[in-house]
């Protein structure tokens, strides 16, 4: 007996706030469990280099295995909505939501600095081209607020340039420029960064939005050893040891010298 795509698919729901450049977004439930639904734009739907669009990005990231990224399970049609590919729910609050309502947390700066590069930094190692990471793009599941990414790729390639990879750099500069300017700190809450690390994740932003591409951080690990204060450790390790080497060198000097 054939399956009706009605009963199969129900309590479907456009969600506007959530759509992006050439897509709506939709949540519904699949067999009663809850989806999420990314589909063409209705005048675009008739287009096929946007058909082909939404076919490559669903090949692109259906291998992709990441915790901060949604996962993609299906690409199929969905009656009323279309041909869409259809993600794990993530219900909860995208970052621009947070930063417009004044809720950015300590927790929730900490997911920036911590779980966003690592998903930037497992998208660049599988060579995945994709749209800007912005505020809009970044979610924070509802109950243990744990950082997603939602739009993440539509094409793969061999490699990817400096240029792709710098781009991320700055991207990642805006989006933590924009959450340190809403982030507030409450009395009591605990998870509030210090003062020091404030000023640490404030002179990477800077960094990273240089406009001379050269003065931005080389690559995701770089950054994140800045976010962490790494780099400033090691180059003082280094000093040191340079210092110490050079004491050495000057003392054996020394011991030689009435010999000489």
């Amino acid at each position: 007996m054939a399956e009706n795509k009605t009963d199969k698919w129900t309590e479907i729901e456009h969600l506007p706030e959530w759509d992006e450049e050439f897509y709506d977004v939709y949540t519904a439930r699949k067999h009663g469990k809850w989806v999420m639904l990314k589909t063409l734009r209705p005048s675009l739907r008739d287009d096929s280099r946007f058909r082909e669009m939404i076919e490559k990005e669903f090949d692109v990231r259906y291998n992709l295995c990441h915790p901060n990224i949604v996962m993609i399970n299906d690409f199929e049609d969905v009656p009323g909505v279309g041909m869409s590919i259809i993600t794990d729910d993530v219900y909860g609050d995208s970052l621009r939501k947070l930063i417009d309502k004044g809720e950015v947390s300590g927790a929730i700066l900490d997911k920036i600095v911590c779980q966003l590069p690592e998903a930037i930094g497992y998208i660049q190692k599988n060579h995945i081209l994709h749209h800007p990471i912005r505020p809009e793009t970044i979610i924070f599941t509802e109950n243990i607020r744990n950082l997603k990414l939602i739009d993440v790729g539509f094409d793969q390639r061999e490699h990817l340039t400096p240029t792709d990879a710098s781009e991320d750099i700055r991207n990642y500069g805006r989006v933590l420029r924009a959450a340190l300017d809403a982030y507030k700190p409450v009395e009591g809450q605990a998870d509030q960064p210090s003062q020091a690390s404030l000023s640490r994740y404030s002179r990477v932003a800077d960094r990273c939005l240089s406009d001379d591409p050269r003065r931005r951080f080389r690559d995701v690990q770089d950054l994140k050893m800045a976010l962490s204060g790494d780099s400033n450790r090691r180059l003082y390790l280094t000093i040191i040891t340079f210092l110490a080497i050079m004491a050495l060198i000057l003392g054996w000097l020394c011991w030689k010298a009435p010999a000489l």
